[in-house]
This record gives C-alpha cells, sequence and structure tokens, in this order.
C-alpha cells in the first residue's frame, strides 16, 4: 500500500497536538505509524532519537523498525527507539538502577521463577495449599501491580482475608526480589513510573530524550502503562496513539480499552482521526464484522469499508457432533485446495480455547495435512536454553537465586536437596542470596562440611567466569564455561538418542551466538551493549516471545482467536460457535458478553477472502452428550450474507458417504 488515503494521509501529518487515530481492522495502521515516523524525522525535522514508538510484541516492533529505516535515511534515523513497552522500561530501569537502589546487572524474573519464588513464600507462611493457589496469587499479584497498587496499599484496600493474606505475600515477595536484586516483568513498567512520580529531575531528563512518542495498540495498554505514556508526554503532549477499541481483547491481562476514551479527559485538545477504509477483506465479511460489533456500546462510532468485491457468503455449518466438525473442517481445506490449487497456509483454523485443537490435530494427522499450532514450545522454554540462560544470569547477578537454584546441580555436583534446604534456611535468616549466604563464616554452623565444600568450590569457579567475563571477550569465555561443566556429555546421558544430545548442544551454541551477534550489533555506536545488557534483552526477549516463534513453512494455521489477533489469512474456520464456548462460560456467568464479542470481530475480521462458522449440535461433555445452543453470535449476522449449511432434516450417512466419494475422487486425481 504505497499510497495513502486521506485520512491516514491526515494522520501522517498532523503534528499540532496529540492524536488518537483510531484504526479499524486491517485498515494500514502500521503503514501510519512508519510514515509518520519518517514524517518527523525528514519534515519536521525531529533528529530520530527523540522518537519513540512503542508497541506490544516484538515482531511489531522489528517490522516497524525495518519499514522506517527503508523510507528515512540512515544517519537521520540513528537512535529511533522501537520497541515494546517492557523494552523501553528495561532500558530505563538499566539506565536509573542505582535512584531505584538495584546493583547493575539486575536480574529478570520470568513467570516461572516468580512461581517458585511465591511458591517458596506460601509454604513457610505455611499455606498448605500453595501449590493448586500460587497461579491465582500471581496473577492477583500481577493485576495489582498493573493497576500500581503498592503491598502497603494492597493490605489497606484488602477486601477480605484472602486478600490480606495476598497482600502480605506480596510484600515479602517484592523484599526478596530487592535482595535478589531481580525484577520481575511487571515491574519493567511499575518501576519506571514510581521513579519519575519521586524523582521530578530524572522525568524531565526522558522528557527531554522523547520529543514525540507513538503508540500502537493502545487499546491493549493498563493502567500503569497509560500513567507510563502520560508522565512521558505530559508538557508537550506531542504524541500520536493508535487504537481500536472494536479490538480490546485483553482485559483478563489488565487492558483497559476505557484508556482510550480517557484520553479525551486527560488531553482536552486531542483530535481523533478514524480510519475506517479496510485493505483486506471483502465488502461482505466487513459487513458481518460490522454487523455484530454495533451491539456493543461504542464511545466511539466507525464502520469499516471496502472496494474489494462483494466476495462469498459466510457459511455456518452446523455438523452432527464435534468429529463431524472436525471431519467437515479437514475435508473441506483438502477439497478446496485441490480444486483451487491454494497452499495448504492459505487456511486457518481458530478456535476459543486451545483444547479444542486436540481432536482437530488428529484428524488433520488421519488425513496427513501439514499443520502449525500457534504458541507452541518457544526456543526459550527448552530444558537446555533454560540451563544455559540461567548460567549466564548467574554469570551477570550472583544473587539471582532461581538461577542458582537451576544449575547448581546441573551437571550433577552431588549437591543434594537436604544441603540446599539448609542454605535456604541460613540465607533467609540473614536475608541475602544463597550465593552471599556461601561466603558466610556463619554458614559452617548451619550446612554439613561436605555439602557446604561442594557448595563453595562452585561459587568459586562462578566468581573466577564472572571475572573473565567482564575482563576478557566474553563469547571464548560463555563457550569455555560449557566445556568445563561437560555439558555435552552430560546432555549425550540424558538423551533418548545420540541425534536428539547433538541438536540440543546445536540449540545451546545457536544461544551463543544470539549473544555475539547483539555485541557485533552495536559495536561503535550509542547502542553498543555490555553482556548484562545482551543477556537481559535475551531474557526479555524470551519472555515476550514465547507466543512469537515464527515459521514460514506451507502447513494450515491453527490458532486461538486471541493469539490471531493482528494476522490475516486467505481462508478462515472458526470453530465451536456455541454458547459456554464462544462466548465462554465464565464470561455468561460474568455478564461479560462485550468482549467476547470483540473477540468474534477479531476472528471475522482475519478473512481476506472466505469465511466459515462451524458448530457441533452435540457435544460429549465429561462423558455425557449433550445437546449444544448454538452461539448468540451467529443470530447477530445480517441473514442477506449468510448461508446455513446442515441445518435442514438431511440424511447424515448419505451426506458422509458423499464426502467420501469426493475426498477418494480428489485423493485420485491426485496420485492418477
Amino acid at each position: 500500500m504505497s499510497k495513502l488515503n486521506p485520512r491516514q494521509r491526515e494522520a501522517v501529518h498532523y503534528v499540532d497536538g496529540p492524536l488518537l487515530v483510531l484504526a479499524g481492522a486491517g485498515s494500514g495502521k502500521t503503514s501510519v505509524i512508519t510514515r509518520k515516523m519518517a514524517y518527523l524525522i525528514e519534515e519536521v525535522g525531529i533528529p530520530g532519537r527523540h522518537i519513540a514508538a512503542v508497541t506490544f510484541t516484538n515482531k511489531a516492533a522489528r517490522e516497524m523498525k525495518e519499514r522506517v529505516t527503508r523510507l528515512v535515511d540512515r544517519k537521520l534515523a540513528r537512535g529511533l527507539t522501537v520497541s515494546t513497552f517492557h523494552n523501553l522500561g528495561l532500558n530505563m530501569i538499566r539506565e536509573e538502577h542505582a535512584h531505584l537502589g538495584y546493583h547493575p546487572g539486575f536480574s529478570l524474573f520470568d513467570a516461572e521463577d516468580a512461581k517458585a519464588l511465591l511458591q517458596d513464600l506460601m509454604m513457610s507462611d505455611g499455606s498448605a495449599e500453595a501449590g493448586d493457589e500460587v497461579g491465582e496469587v500471581q496473577m492477583t499479584i500481577s493485576n495489582w501491580k498493573n493497576a500500581m497498587r503498592r503491598p502497603g496499599d494492597a493490605l489497606s484496600r484488602a477486601a477480605d482475608e484472602r486478600e490480606q493474606r495476598i497482600a502480605l505475600i506480596y510484600g515479602k515477595y517484592t523484599e526478596y526480589l530487592k535482595a535478589y536484586n531481580a525484577v520481575d516483568f511487571d515491574d519493567l513498567i511499575l518501576l519506571p513510573v514510581q521513579l519519575f512520580r519521586e524523582y521530578p529531575d530524572i522525568l524531565a531528563k526522558w522528557q527531554r530524550k522523547i520529543r514525540y512518542m507513538l503508540v500502537d495498540e493502545y487499546q491493549d495498554t493498563n493502567i500503569c502503562q497509560y500513567e507510563l505514556v502520560k508522565l512521558l508526554v505530559a508538557d508537550r503532549a506531542a504524541f500520536t496513539v493508535v487504537g481500536d477499541d472494536d479490538q480490546s481483547i485483553y482485559a483478563w491481562r489488565g487492558a483497559r480499552p476505557e484508556n482510550l476514551a480517557q484520553l479525551k479527559v486527560d488531553f482536552p485538545s486531542l483530535k481523533i482521526v478514524k480510519l475506517e477504509q479496510n485493505y483486506r477483506s471483502t465488502s461482505r465479511i466487513l459487513r458481518c464484522a460490522n454487523t455484530v460489533i454495533a451491539n456493543n456500546p461504542h464511545e466511539f462510532e466507525k464502520a469499516l469499508w471496502s472496494d474489494h468485491t462483494i466476495g462469498e457468503e459466510i457459511r455456518v455449518l452446523r455438523c452432527r457432533n464435534e468429529d463431524a466438525e472436525v471431519e467437515r473442517v479437514a475435508t473441506e481445506i483438502i477439497d478446496q485446495k485441490l480444486k483451487q490449487g491454494l497452499e495448504w497456509r492459505d487456511f486457518a483454523v481458530l478456535y476459543r480455547g486451545n483444547h479444542q485443537a486436540r481432536l482437530l490435530e488428529m484428524k488433520l494427522q488421519a488425513y496427513q495435512i501439514p499443520y502449525r499450532i500457534s504458541g507452541g514450545q518457544s526456543f526459550f522454554s527448552k530444558n537446555e536454553i533454560k540451563d544455559a540462560m540461567s548460567y549466564l544470569r548467574l554469570l551477570v547477578n550472583p544473587d539471582d537465586d532461581a538461577a542458582f537454584l537451576r544449575v547448581v546441580n546441573v551437571p550433577r555436583r552431588e549437591i543434594g536437596p537436604r544441603t540446599l534446604e539448609q542454605l535456604s534456611h541460613y540465607a533467609r535468616s540473614r536475608n541475602v542470596s544463597l550465593f552471599r549466604a556461601l561466603g558466610d563464616m556463619g554458614a559452617e554452623t548451619h550446612v554439613t562440611e561436605k555439602g557446604l565444600d561442594r557448595l563453595r568450590r562452585f561459587a568459586h569457579w562462578v566468581d573466577t567466569i564472572c571475572r573473565r567475563i567482564h575482563e576478557e571477550d566474553p563469547i571464548p569465555v560463555i563457550k569455555q564455561l560449557f566445556t568445563d561443566i561437560e555439558y555435552e556429555e552430560w546432555l549425550h546421558q540424558h538423551a533418548n538418542t545420540p541425534k536428539q544430545a547433538e541438536r540440543r548442544m546445536a540449540n545451546i551454541w545457536y544461544l551463543v551466538d544470539s549473544i555475539q551477534r547483539m555485541l557485533d550489533d552495536g559495536k561503535g555506536t550509542a547502542d553498543e551493549l555490555g553482556i548484562e545488557d545482551a543477556i537481559s534483552k535475551l531474557i526479555l526477549r524470551d519472555m515476550m516471545e514465547q507466543r512469537e516463534e515464527e515459521d514460514d513453512s506451507d502447513k494450515v494455521q491453527l490458532l486461538t482467536l486471541h493469539a490471531s489477533k493482528g494476522l490475516e489469512f486467505p481462508h478462515v474456520y472458526i470453530m465451536g460457535l456455541e454458547e459456554e464456548i464462544l462466548p465462554h462460560r465464565a464470561s455468561i456467568e460474568e455478564g461479560n458478553i462485550e468482549e467476547e464479542r470483540r473477540l468474534m470481530y477479531v476472528g471475522i475480521t482475519r478473512a481476506r477472502e472466505t469465511l466459515s462458522l462451524t458448530y457441533a449440535a452435540q457435544r460429549k461433555q465429561y462423558g455425557e452428550k449433550i445437546e449444544t445452543i448454538p452461539s448468540r453470535f451467529l443470530d447477530e449476522l445480517p441473514e442477506e450474507d449468510v448461508i446455513w449449511e446442515g441445518t435442514g432434516d438431511l440424511d447424515q450417512e448419505a451426506n458422509q458417504k458423499k464426502g467420501k466419494a469426493t475426498l477418494s475422487a480428489l485423493l485420485g486425481d491426485l496420485e492418477g
């Protein structure tokens, strides 16, 4: 889309005050943001280093940065910040760590580390059911942080005994993170906000640094992210935010579509530009999306339109049961692919919950249809990578207890759980990290002599590597580390096949090469990274990209409606259009149908050419067959754009025979 339409042009050229761009699905918002950055640099004359664009995924940030560098002279764009919210926060904390009371080389705890620490605290607190409850506690603390509630506030505002208990755990959790010189994912936004509120001079410094700010997916911001943006743009109000209240589907993560309306209150001179021309879908698909979403109340009115063709009708397929539903989807994909000469990757199957994919996977495997499930295992969640990252974290921050505990016995050093428990008790009583506790004379009275000797040997080795990593070229030192511990031999002992061990070791070398690339990329520039910075950036990338592994091979895409946001496909199937699935049962019980309707809207607007919606008339639940109720969203579709199939009293057996005959004929054609 090289030429901008009038609305897009208006959004790019408006720089006289705060701007909200209401960008409907497929309306070319990425073009607007990237063109606007280029316009600010080349026409308005703001140097790249004074512009910051933030979004929610590394993938989106990468795409924007690549596009801008194609549009603008590299010299002028130097220093331009295009990053995720969390990356921006990480850079701020790194630069201002002393004011926040952290040492350099602080650790970033991922969800697993945080969970382990909370579980520990809950066990020592005597919460017997810690294992079952820890996820809920973690979620509550995360929500409090996103709402900028500190432990003291949480305690004073606790509504009942349960909240009181969680608030006390939250207080301890915060203390321990500090003792470990660590921050968690939510702290990456919360700490800069607290810092800017307490130190006006530091805020002024960052306001001078960021003269113009652009924010993508604004409807997904939580209270804390809104506050961060507000603080940074406060006086100058030089910003553009892009969002779509109809695509806000992350309330469960603290996102607030109300933040779009709040802008009008905080910035009365706010200008609003609506992008309603869609470049993705047929007119019929858009009419369905508009008609469904019109059932939600709106702060801002907008309606998508397209000058594409009217397109095929939307099909609603009633299937006998869940087996018939996946059979229908699989055979239709084969049928369309062969008849129209399409690629597998042209098809996407979307669903409300991951459990719906299991039956479909088995069916696709039976028909030998290649598929990819989005949100599969990420590179960083592989065991060997978790081990390697823990060693690296320990090198930049020996106080990182989570990393220490993961690798102290990998490969085995004959340090038993009893020894580690003794050390943990002692460290906790002194309120220091495990590593620090080893240096104390007092440790000798708490830990057995043999165990302490082994632990101190390990600590001495870590100390030596730490020193070398800062004095020498870090990459050979890191490579030497894996040779020292005989990690490859250990992998061979624990792998099912030699090939598997080799593959795992290759993953480690790939990780080390990534660090080398990160160090090389910034050499001789203002963005030059030290080894600590490179490792903390990798940890953050790990946390951000667990849902973002890329794969361009020719496969049918299977993904949840949540994971489909931002993507588009020629032919889309949405499965399970039934009450209690979509809309989800919890939403019906809580009376929160609006977010489910937005999820439906997101699903519909993923489709470029054809859209098929399926539901099962009967579904097994807890071993019993139940009659389902078709989703209310099906009734909200415009009648003239929809074809219903399978609702008449058709002879099911005859239909199946016909389907099988078509399939064998098609497969026969293929073989012939």
